[in-house]
């Protein structure tokens, strides 16, 4: 793929619709969700010791629900998504750090009342 292919692409990729999407409505109420998008890229071109040139790169884009916009009788509120996978995992290193804890305290407690 030429450099300039893929800065048409790249270009093409990273849009509003990406983070936005088309208004849904039923019912009265208008809901348009919304996400984080992210992306990267690199190119690059050269030559080797027999002269040849040649040129390449890569791109790549990557998103997630954030919540959306509810429209409903002329009021616009806001619904965060809900990450299941990041609070299960929050919650179990909270939950590990306090089972070592309370075994460090346990330990030291042990050693206080028999020594």
């Amino acid at each position: 793929m030429k450099i300039v292919e893929l800065v048409e692409k790249a270009r093409d990729t990273i849009t509003v619709r990406r983070v936005y999407s088309e208004p849904y409505e039923h019912d009265g109420v208008t809901v348009i969700t919304a996400a984080a998008v992210g992306g990267g890229g690199g190119v690059g071109s050269g030559k080797d010791e027999k002269g040849q040139e040649g040129e390449g790169g890569g791109f790549g884009v990557s998103g997630k629900p954030v919540g959306a916009y509810v429209i409903a009788g002329g009021q616009v509120s806001w619904r965060p998504a809900v990450d299941v996978n990041r609070l299960f995992t929050g919650l179990a290193a909270v939950t590990i750090a306090f089972l070592i804890t309370r075994a460090r305290v346990a330990r030291a407690r042990a050693k206080t009342d028999h020594g």
